[in-house]
């Protein structure tokens, strides 16, 4: 069965992850380095970290395994979890895969230097509703399809 990581110390979707999981009878794992309310759910594991850069993202990249669905918005995780055969999605609900995960690390990098260079100011825009509407959607979609996926391959 596949099993869902959550990138959760600023995950805004965590409680739709949990929803979905739950229908599904999947197991999900919250990794963060803490400030995080554990669940009553016993389907849910509350992973703690040490605090540190990329702590979350190591642990998550050496647990994830083929057919599992990491929710983060870390493009180099998405990419590491990629490379072992996990599947990932953003908080937005767009999927990252083997085909646009290039592009994104290169935007990544090129957004990243125009930062630095004072060229682009600001962040993103703020997550909406309709975000999490469309993540919901997708989340459903990416369970089923690795939920088909791991029948066949019993």
């Amino acid at each position: 069965m596949p099993e869902i990581y959550i990138d959760a110390d600023a995950c805004p979707v965590k409680d739709e992850v949990i929803r979905v999981a739950t229908r599904h009878g999947l197991m999900t794992h919250m990794v963060s380095d803490g400030g995080i309310r554990p669940s009553s759910d016993p389907m849910v594991n509350l992973v703690i970290v040490p605090s540190g850069p990329d702590a979350a993202d190591d642990w998550i990249a050496e647990h994830v395994a083929d057919g599992d669905i990491v929710v983060t918005s870390d493009i180099p995780l998405a990419a590491r979890c990629i490379e072992r055969g996990g599947k990932a999605i953003r908080p937005n609900g767009e999927a990252f895969t083997e085909d646009s995960i290039g592009m994104a690390l290169a935007t990544r990098d090129l957004m990243s230097s125009l930062r630095e260079t004072g060229t682009i100011t600001g962040g993103p825009r703020p997550f909406s509703n309709r975000d999490r509407s469309q993540f919901l959607n997708a989340l459903e979609v990416m369970v089923q399809s690795a939920l088909r996926h791991s029948r066949v391959q019993q």
